[in-house]
């Protein structure tokens, strides 16, 4: 692994932290939610599923649809024969889903039908060029991409299998990093950078020195930032 990226088992890296009290992520913008079911619904009829009912003046009965649809969606790419025209629809429902949690059985389904690298590939694509909207969606789906280490037991060291597996994607997490990086210092999205934050890499030296002192003003953008979400999640990661 180079020494400009992080170790497996250091926690901005890792998929696996010490418990931390963290403010919650704060709630999408409404208007998402119109557009997300309307990419669940067109991605249902494409893959020749059953719709659930979505639409509900019941806030509990939209978000009890919206899980349906998940699951419908993800049994039906599991169980059928997968057909290249599902990809962009299939990612671009992950990246709309509003959902930091349930939207990993998107994100997980388009990984097992398309490879992780394709999926990843195409997140950082939303990252560097998408809508807002695109980019706040692609940060929260990117952590369900991820390669899970396993470790020995009784061990912080990962075992060799999945060692491998984590190095072979090492240049999209180096892609990701800095895409990130630039992404939450040029927006003035507030969505956009509560979404980048959770995952981004704030310790300067797992940088290239070209990019250390970028790491220092993305630090100091949280920190001095009128967000408290932005201002408090900061001082969990430096």
């Amino acid at each position: 692994m180079d020494s400009g990226e992080n170790s497996p088992a250091a926690p901005s890296s890792d998929r696996i932290a010490a418990p931390r009290s963290y403010l919650s992520l704060p709630d999408r913008p409404d208007d998402t939610a119109a557009r997300y079911e309307r990419c669940l619904t067109e991605l249902i009829d494409l893959l020749g599923a059953v719709r659930p009912a979505l639409l509900s003046d019941s806030g509990g009965a939209r978000f009890d649809g919206q899980h349906e649809a998940r699951r419908v969606i993800a049994e039906a790419v599991r169980s059928t024969p997968v057909r290249q025209e599902w990809f962009e629809p299939l990612v671009r429902a992950a990246v709309y889903d509003p959902d930091p949690s349930f939207n990993r059985q998107l994100v997980e389904a388009a990984v097992a039908a398309f490879g992780r690298r394709r999926v990843q590939v195409r997140l950082i694509e939303y990252l560097a060029t998408g809508t807002d909207p695109q980019r706040a969606g692609a940060a929260r789906a990117w952590y369900w991409t991820l390669v899970p280490l396993t470790y020995l037991r009784g061990s912080r060291t990962p075992t060799p299998q999945s060692q491998a597996e984590y190095d072979e994607y090492a240049d999209l997490r180096r892609q990701w990093r800095d895409t990130a990086l630039r992404v939450f210092l040029t927006t003035e999205d507030l969505d956009v950078r509560r979404c980048i934050l959770p995952g981004l890499d704030l310790n300067a030296e797992h940088y290239p020195q070209e990019l250390r002192a970028t790491v220092t003003q993305a630090v100091h953008l949280a920190r001095t930032h009128p967000d408290e979400y932005l201002r408090h999640r900061v001082e969990h990661q430096v």
